[in-house]
């Protein structure tokens, strides 16, 4: 009867706990959506734009060279032109030092002295450094001392650098800002997540003389549909390539508690027994033909490699692998 009992307890309290974070869903979603509504974007007249990009994994899934570490997080070091932007920091999940963003800077010949700026996409642990950096608000490229220059951080909330890279102070920038001549944040595009609640996330838009914009996105939380919708108002270039992370992890995860893909609850604003489905994947595969772009990476960092699968099906020669260390170049 004890035993009987307790498990009543304990089934009660996860409903009511489940209840409370439904109803904290529906009004967070409700919002989060007239947010957007509300939100008055403009063409950009001068943009600028750059003569040559080139993306360079540092930190994701996969690699196809064996003395470069992997694991489920991102980092990017994009050079445009004469500028070398770090998008995001890694996770760090084993709290190593050197994390395997500095190894595989090490591995690759980069030096934190290269890097002109930071540019953060989005605060979740496995993009400013880990778990103490997503709840201390802080961003750490790893665990142990690391000499960054006094060079400008852009992020969508306030992050602090934290005791292992202090120096750099954060800008954040929530509208479309042009960060330099071709390189523009297209601005904050939020939703309400159902565990990690509002979410806010830029992605960088670079437009590539001759060619047109190529956007590099950290997780795509703020959908695919939204981020084209958003670029298509900011600029009058087409969209010629489309970079980075879409959170699609679909009949499989790279975070797993258990059988329990988590990443699929975490990415989604819907209840965890609907969460993200193959019908989403196929809708943001639509969305992105109707842009035609001329190239397409799919980050293996939050999507399934079910969901890569359909991508390269779908784009065929315009798909392009992600992989530590292999650098595309536009």
């Amino acid at each position: 009867m004890i035993v009987l009992y307790i498990l009543l307890v304990l089934t009660a309290f996860i409903a009511l706990i489940l209840a409370k974070k439904i109803l904290q869903l529906k009004k967070g979603k409700k919002l989060a959506d007239a947010e957007v509504a509300g939100m008055k974007i403009s063409k950009l007249s001068s943009p600028g734009t750059v003569k040559s990009l080139s993306i360079l994994p540092l930190v994701d899934y996969y690699s196809d060279n064996a003395d470069l570490k992997t694991e489920p997080g991102v980092s990017y070091l994009i050079s445009a032109d004469n500028t070398n932007i770090l998008l995001d920091v890694g996770f760090n999940k084993k709290k190593e030092h050197p994390s395997p963003l500095l190894h595989n800077m090490k591995t690759l010949g980069i030096l934190p002295s290269d890097l002109d700026m930071i540019f953060f996409s989005h605060p979740h642990l496995d993009h400013v450094g880990g778990m103490a950096e997503q709840k201390e608000k802080t961003f750490s490229l790893s665990q142990g001392s690391v000499s960054l220059p006094n060079l400008p951080v852009y992020s969508p909330v306030m992050l602090s650098a934290s005791r292992w890279n202090p120096g750099p102070e954060t800008k954040v920038i929530k509208d479309p800002t042009i960060i330099k001549d071709g390189i523009v944040s297209i601005g904050v595009i939020p939703r309400y997540l159902f565990l990690m609640g509002h979410t806010l996330e830029n992605s960088l838009a670079v437009n590539v003389a001759g060619k047109g914009i190529v956007l590099i996105i950290g997780c795509g939380h703020q959908t695919i549909e939204r981020i084209i919708e958003r670029t298509q108002a900011l600029f009058d270039e087409p969209i010629y390539a489309i970079i980075g992370g879409l959170h699609y992890p679909v009949n499989g995860g790279r975070i797993m508690i258990g059988p329990l893909n988590i990443q699929r609850i975490v990415g989604s604003d819907k209840p965890p027994w609907v969460s993200i489905r193959e019908s989403d994947v196929k809708s943001a595969i639509a969305a992105i033909k109707t842009v035609s772009p001329k190239i397409i990476a799919l980050s293996p960092h939050d999507s399934s490699d079910w969901c890569i699968n359909q991508f390269k099906q779908a784009f065929g020669n315009a798909y392009v692998d992600v992989n530590v260390g292999q650098k595309i170049v536009i």
